[in-house]
């Protein structure tokens, strides 16, 4: 098995912090890095679209939890994910 990013959509305001406390996103966007919020780059892990999260380039995330402490409702977590 391995840990991976799982979001509960019903859970998830939108909010986009998990987005802006990622240190992948903030490293590889300056928008993010400068706070300005979630705008989506090519190498961003998770972006806010349509008013929830999106997982985009799960294979960047250093599952380092940040964005799961980051999310004041709970709807991110790090979870074991089936080998397929």
């Amino acid at each position: 098995m391995s840990i991976g990013l799982v979001v509960y959509p019903e859970l998830c305001h939108g909010c986009g912090n998990c987005v802006v406390s990622c240190p992948v996103n903030a490293l590889n966007s300056p928008e993010v890095a400068g706070g300005k919020g979630p705008r989506y780059d090519d190498d961003m892990v998770m972006v806010v679209e349509d008013g929830e999260i999106n997982l985009k380039k799960t294979d960047l995330c250093g599952k380092c939890g940040t964005c799961v402490e980051a999310c004041p409702v709970f709807a991110i977590k790090l979870e074991n994910l089936e080998d397929s």
